[in-house]
């Protein structure tokens, strides 16, 4: 990659729109991140596009943030995908090595990762976003990470396959179509926030991130260094704060903020004399509400979507049983109480998760809600790199040369 290089990640999610950009002076240095913009993500529901118009507008109004701060358009960006019909399934290619003395090329490995989408039958509603090697079999060698250079006769690859309803991805492309977005690639959004977050040693002990967003939680779990399983829930801290919308007759607004100022997941650690006065948010507002209650309602809401996390692992045989324990990211992560809860429900080593060190302006990227955003910028690095190191956009038609000129023209 030649010396200033570029890369920008756009991170569509069901409550904000984070974009950034970063810039690589060299291989062996971090990227530096010279621009950063987010707004609120309206036309979003549960990671779903409803709304075409207002995901364009809102990603213009990231977009030009991050481009004004960094002095530098925004061009071949990689973004996010997510949606609770997003799923993952496994896969088997074989081929026969082309060379006659059986090294195995960079051909091989194309023409296998063909074979295993090949063999794949998708339904017509559906379509590959990501097609990921786990390991490869070289004749009777097995689990190889990288067969290149080696020799054999029969080369498979297993593979885990992410689909993801055709209708969602088309209505993400028009979306990015009516912003003028030059689209490099697309990422799933679990797989994104555990390159940012996760060690090669978590990864290699086994290991479940679990990015608790505004309307979505996204887990993914790793174990041998390889991607296990991925899943969306449709479930996520938008919840909490309707859950004490609802148990304090008030507002979103006013739920929000006493969310953010006095939640807590663990009501016992929290006295019963303490009070919040909600006309301090709001004016109109005169009750005075126990403080253990609010927590109440966060830990019920709270402890239900582990549960949900800690079904996913046991249907993946994992339940209790991943010794690099579980990672908390996204911005329902900082909640106070979180880990505790999360070690209770889970019966797992738990710690918050935050980005991977980049250089620039670190103070606003160096937080769990930009777990997602900074992993997609490393994924576009390594794959400038390494283009089977991580094989990302699968997706026929999905790859976009629009320029962004066409966003002067929205309203």
């Amino acid at each position: 990659m030649s010396r200033g290089h570029y890369c920008v990640g756009l991170d569509i999610g069901s409550a904000e729109i984070r974009a950034v950009i970063a810039q690589e002076i060299s291989r062996d240095d971090p990227l530096r991140v010279v621009g950063m913009g987010r707004t609120p993500s309206f036309g979003m529901r549960r990671g779903v596009v409803v709304d075409t118009d207002s995901v364009a507008k809102a990603c213009n109004i990231a977009l030009e943030q991050a481009e004004r701060m960094a002095g530098h358009a925004a061009e071949d960006v990689v973004v996010s995908i997510s949606g609770t019909e997003i799923i993952c399934q496994n896969a088997l290619g074989v081929v026969a090595v082309g060379r006659a003395d059986g090294e195995v090329t960079e051909d091989d490995m194309t023409r296998v990762m063909d074979e295993v989408r090949a063999r794949l039958t998708m339904p017509l509603n559906r379509e590959i976003i990501h097609v990921i090697p786990r390991d490869y079999r070289l004749d009777d060698q097995k689990n190889i990470k990288d067969p290149l250079g080696m020799h054999g006769v029969r080369l498979e690859m297993n593979a885990l396959i992410v689909s993801g309803s055709t209708s969602h991805l088309k209505n993400i492309s028009r979306s990015l179509e009516q912003a003028g977005v030059s689209v490099e690639n697309f990422v799933v959004e679990p797989i994104a926030s555990a390159e940012a977050v996760l060690s090669t040693k978590q990864k290699e002990l086994g290991a479940v991130l679990i990015n608790i967003g505004g309307s979505t939680t996204s887990m993914v779990v790793f174990e041998d260094g390889d991607l296990l399983h991925l899943s969306i829930l449709p479930v996520g801290s938008g919840h909490i704060t309707n859950d004490i919308a609802i148990g304090l007759r008030t507002s979103i607004e006013v739920a929000e903020a006493v969310k953010l100022q006095y939640g807590s997941a663990l009501p016992d650690e929290i006295g019963k004399k303490d009070e919040v006065d909600l006309s301090l948010f709001d004016s109109q507002e005169d009750a005075v509400v126990s403080r253990q209650h609010i927590a109440e309602i966060i830990e019920a809401r709270f402890e239900e979507i582990l549960n949900v996390v800690n079904s996913e692992l046991k249907s993946i045989g994992r339940e209790e049983l991943l010794p690099g324990g579980a990672i908390l990211t996204g911005g329902g992560a900082l909640l106070p109480g979180a880990v505790e809860l999360a070690k209770r429900v889970l019966r797992l080593p738990v710690q918050i998760g935050y980005p991977k060190p980049l250089g620039g302006i670190l103070d606003q990227v160096d937080t769990p809600q930009f777990a997602t955003v900074v992993g997609l910028l490393l994924l576009a690095q390594a794959n400038r790199v390494n283009k089977h190191t991580f094989s990302p956009n699968m997706m026929h038609g999905m790859m976009m040369k629009v320029r962004r000129l066409a966003k002067k023209f929205l309203p």
